[in-house]
């Protein structure tokens, strides 16, 4: 029955969740959960290790970590530091070469001038770009024993180049020959609670805009030539996860009052799918194609993208 609905969503994880909620097991799909108490942080890796899991999911077989934190828009150094950290033990995890040095190129998908979709430009603006001066000069230029070569490009988006960005990172590949490309982007979630509190890290490569509608090629290693690693941000939701959000407070709330009971009854036996296909039937034609960001988005973007280009720097320099 789900397969009718199609509620838009970049995380594998919350994929896993819409057949959670109708206690289906998803066969070829493995889910693991750590979870630390002190700074608020959980950590969901959700494997898809067949086509028929794939098929079920809408995603591509491999790995997905999720790490959400509560208090990620919050600018705190110590703690953003922690993150930067996982992220880098996350991320190292995923890397598939043997090499004690490689070279990766680090993809800031997005346009910079929409600020919700300006984490992957940001996190290039603030990386410890090497390649150029290890070329130039020997990797003891940098004062260490081992350094990775790393370098970035903001591609822009199609509006902007006339260009699909597969076709520029597929160019950019075939020059300069990285081991493998890092593609940083923003993502569309269906729960609003994890909007800037959460970091999706992929082996599967990445599809830029799917989330929002705006389909554009895919960047995998089936397209570029080298294993894909995606980082993504939920930083929009659609109007419609809005309402649903506001209607599931409401059931609740309806669930107290004697008046209305009946009525939240009545609610409480529709699947969230088919509630959620019924808000946007409700909703259209002039809303549902709508995305909301959060009011502090400016802030909270500069934050996460600084974690997320110390956590690469602290991989790629070490």
């Amino acid at each position: 029955m789900l397969e009718r609905y199609n509620i838009r969503t970049d995380l594998a994880l919350e994929q896993k969740e819409r057949f959670e909620d109708d206690n289906v097991e998803v066969q070829g799909v493995v889910l693991e959960e750590d979870y630390d108490e002190q700074l608020e942080i959980r950590t969901t890796k959700v494997m898809i290790q067949t086509e028929k899991g794939a098929k079920v999911m809408g995603k591509p077989v491999g790995t997905y970590i999720t790490i959400e934190a509560t208090d990620m828009p919050v600018p705190d150094e110590a703690y953003h530091k922690e993150l930067s950290k996982r992220i880098a033990r996350h991320i190292e995890g995923l890397i598939k070469e043997e090499k004690e040095e490689y070279s990766v190129l680090v993809a800031g998908l997005g346009n910079r001038e929409v600020t919700p979709d300006a984490v992957g430009p940001y996190v290039a603006d603030h990386l410890s770009i090497t390649r150029h001066i290890v070329k130039e000069y020997g990797k003891y230029a940098m004062g260490e024993e081992k350094v990775h070569l790393t370098s970035a490009i903001v591609p822009g988006v199609m509006a902007q180049t006339g260009m699909e960005t597969v076709e520029i990172i597929k160019g950019i590949v075939a020059e300069t020959k990285p081991d493998f490309v890092i593609a940083v982007d923003a993502l569309a979630a269906r729960n609003s609670k994890r909007l800037n509190r959460t970091i999706q890290i992929a082996d599967t490569g990445i599809n830029p805009g799917s989330g929002v509608g705006n389909h554009r090629n895919a960047i995998t290693k089936e397209t570029v030539g080298v294993p894909v690693i995606a980082i993504g941000v939920p930083t929009v939701v659609d109007a419609a996860t809005i309402v649903n959000d506001t209607m599931e407070n409401l059931v609740k709330a309806m669930e107290t009052s004697e008046l209305l009971k009946g009525v939240g009854v009545v609610l409480q036996g529709y699947h969230a799918a088919e509630k959620y296909e019924l808000i946007k039937e409700l909703i259209s034609p002039h809303l549902n194609g709508m995305f909301m960001t959060p009011k502090d988005i400016d802030e909270t973007v500069r934050v996460i993208s600084h974690t997320i280009s110390d956590g690469l720097n602290l991989l790629f320099m070490s």
